[in-house]
């Protein structure tokens, strides 16, 4: 009987001088290992080196319409050199620049049909709480909450209390007229212009010229005006009526800086620069209170906004952060983003539907959104978009103004039941929302060696494969369709390995269709719908060439022949593997998992078979593949993945329990050198 620890051989410590070379043309090549070089050290019998976890989600609402939003919740940041640049200040520096991983993770979207909406989704472990947004015909409320036991439930009461602002229905003869808001992005540049784009199609109407240029923009909504500072002495409050489109100084505020944004709850502008936060009356530019805050990375650049539930949100060039006033009257910055940008954000806005707009520092700016719980981003508009929207201006500064337009038509084309608004898919009756793992616009990785059954160096390089699965939702919130979003960003193998992904809880006639796999080298045979032949569970290989779909996007369509609900479906990725050098019946698992019906367990092999219990765990503890819920940087050539991540060893030995997010690029978390470009 094995004991609860094993001892495992900490290959992670190797230095990758002390990895002997690796013939990758020969198959069952055995790793060596100096036991005389290495620690010795306990790791718990049975971890399986995952990263994720499974969340049961249930919305309770008798309500007769509402559209709900669930996102993942957590904080976090990311170093990539320095460079010189202008500032938003007009000023040459040279400083630390990060990239923002911005936490804002849409999971699921959804209707609940008779009282009740559940679905079963695949979060990071190191998430602990789910930000679940109500949209009750466009009156937006949100709740955190916390992750207990593997599930949140979120029941809705009223409080019987009217709402603060104007009612987004009015009856008029017996008809019901809803309140519909059309978004704009206004945005100012230090040239003096203000201009607007259509966040829908980004469309870019010019408004103004400006009494001065500026870096700042903040609009209070409900008297429809805009206010700007200055960019120069002496940085006079600038007033634009929206109305009227005019322009009044306010007074001269007396310093400049790049973040603004006005709070309706309070009435006051609330600006910053630097590590400084000041608040000012708009009406007479009085300065009200000023505040430090703690914790940024780097102090130049970026915006402040306040999202809808009113917590403050402050950008720099090191990323997103979100700022508490703490008991010693001090704003705590806790950093939000991990992984750097490859842009510098200089504005941030959220739109009504809570979604985060940035703007980049160059000649021609592009608009982005992100989300503030992943840090997925995705180019909307602008030069890096190539949808031929090249603004040719920069976007200094951008804030939201919101126009209401007044409407009986709620129309639902394709007759499901779900608003067009609210509906992913308009024209389509069995199809409305999206589930996205891990996020909208996150992606995750399984990385493998190809080494199996004997050790490999652990560089988890051999076949690295990007993912985003989104599971195409019905109007009940069943799965009809499950799209693969495929990129292979590594393939550093001798061997030519396909990459297939088995959905254990489906069998082959469950499966209509698939669309989009590639099979060039004729050892995969298929069934009439596109799932394997000869598998028990439904099987789809994705590609037997690496390299058809190396460092680009590729999606891979998987059609239902009925409603399968997502408890059913499973957790995507679902059970990926690779088959070794075109060989069908060798296969690599994630730790633990099984083999499909066409591998073998009784794989010869010249070398030592550290994998007998045919578990995908070495005898020594090491696992052959891993799934990371994240866009994954993977280790360079022979160099052992706890050489490229600090924290790695002690997530392991622990069991999974500290560092859960060891593959960030938080501080001292990455050794940069000795990872992959």
């Amino acid at each position: 009987m094995k004991s609860i620890f094993k001892v495992i051989l900490l290959v992670f410590m190797l230095n990758a001088c002390s990895v002997p070379e690796v013939n990758n043309d020969t198959e069952s090549q055995d790793i060596g290992i100096d036991e005389s070089s290495i620690k010795m050290v306990a790791i718990p019998d049975g971890f399986d080196f995952s990263t994720n976890q499974e969340v049961k989600v249930t919305i309770n609402d008798n309500s007769k319409y509402v559209r709900y939003d669930v996102f993942a919740y957590s904080e976090e940041l990311i170093f990539i050199g320095n460079e010189t640049f202008e500032n938003q200040s007009g000023e040459i520096v040279t400083e630390a620049v990060y990239k923002t991983d911005i936490m804002n993770r849409l999971i699921f979207s959804g209707v609940p049909k008779d009282g009740t909406f559940t679905q079963t989704i695949s979060l990071p472990k190191h998430y602990d709480k789910l930000y679940i947004r109500r949209n009750d015909n466009l009156k937006y409320s949100a709740s955190i909450l916390n992750i207990v036991n593997q599930e949140v439930t979120y029941n809705q009461v009223s409080d019987g209390k009217s709402s603060n602002k104007s009612s987004n229905t009015k009856a008029a003869r017996g008809t019901i007229f809803t309140d519909v808001v059309n978004d704009y992005l206004f945005c100012v540049n230090g040239s003096g212009e203000l201009f607007q784009v259509d966040p829908t199609k980004g469309d870019l109407t010019y408004l103004s010229d400006m009494p001065m240029g500026s870096y700042t923009c903040a609009v209070d909504q409900e008297n429809k005006v805009l206010y700007s500072i200055g960019r120069s002495s002496p940085y006079p409050l600038m007033k634009y009526s929206i109305e009227n489109n005019s322009w009044e100084i306010v007074a001269n505020i007396g310093r400049g800086g790049p973040r603004l944004d006005y709070n309706y709850r309070d009435g006051l502008l609330y600006f910053s620069t630097g590590a400084k936060l000041y608040t000012y009356n708009p009406t007479n530019g009085t300065n009200v209170n000023v505040w430090d805050i703690a914790g940024l990375d780097s102090t130049s650049g970026g915006d402040l906004a306040f999202a809808e539930d009113g917590t403050l949100y402050l950008c720099t060039f090191s990323g997103l952060y979100r700022l508490e006033l703490d008991d010693n009257n001090i704003y705590q910055s806790s950093r939000i983003s991990a992984d750097n940008l490859p842009f510098q954000p200089t504005s941030m806005t959220f739109d009504s539907n809570q979604e985060l707009w940035l703007a980049n520092n160059a000649n021609s700016s592009d608009l982005i959104i992100m989300d503030t719980q992943t840090g997925g981003w995705k180019y909307m508009y602008g030069i890096s978009a190539n949808n031929n929207t090249d603004y040719g201006r920069t976007i200094n500064d951008l804030t939201t103004f919101k126009v209401y337009i007044q409407t009986n038509d709620n129309p639902d084309t394709d007759g499901d039941g779900i608003l067009d608004r609210d509906d992913s898919y308009p024209n389509d009756a069995d199809k409305a929302f999206e589930l996205f793992t891990p996020s909208k616009y996150g992606w995750g990785t399984v990385a493998f060696e190809d080494l199996w059954p004997s050790n490999g160096d652990y560089d988890f390089n051999d076949l690295a494969v990007n993912y985003r699965v989104i599971a195409v939702l019905n109007s009940q919130g069943l799965a009809v369709q499950l799209d693969f979003l495929i990129n292979t960003k590594s393939n550093r193998a001798g061997f030519t390995n396909g990459f297939g992904i088995e959905i254990e809880s489906l069998t082959p006639n469950q499966i209509e269709s698939v669309s989009g796999n590639i099979l060039t080298k004729n050892y995969i045979i298929e069934n009439a719908n596109g799932t394997e032949a000869g598998q028990a569970n439904a099987v789809v290989i994705m590609f037997d060439d690496p390299n058809s779909m190396l460092n680009k996007e590729h999606k891979i369509s998987v059609k239902f022949n009925g409603p399968i609900s997502t408890e059913q479906l499973g957790l995507a990725p679902f059970n990926p593997f690779i088959i070794i050098n075109k060989s069908r019946e060798k296969e690599v698992h994630l730790a633990y998992m099984k083999r499909t019906t066409l591998a073998s367990n009784n794989i010869n092999t010249t070398g030592v078979n550290n994998d007998e219990d045919g578990n995908f765990i070495s005898n020594n503890g090491f696992p052959w593949a891993i799934n990371i819920v994240h866009d994954f940087k993977v280790p360079k050539e022979r160099i052992a993945i706890n050489k490229a991540y600090n924290h790695f060893n002690t997530w392991a030995i622990s069991g999974g329990v500290n560092f859960k997010d060891w593959y960030k690029d938080s501080a001292g978390y990455r050794n940069n050198q000795n990872i992959q470009d």
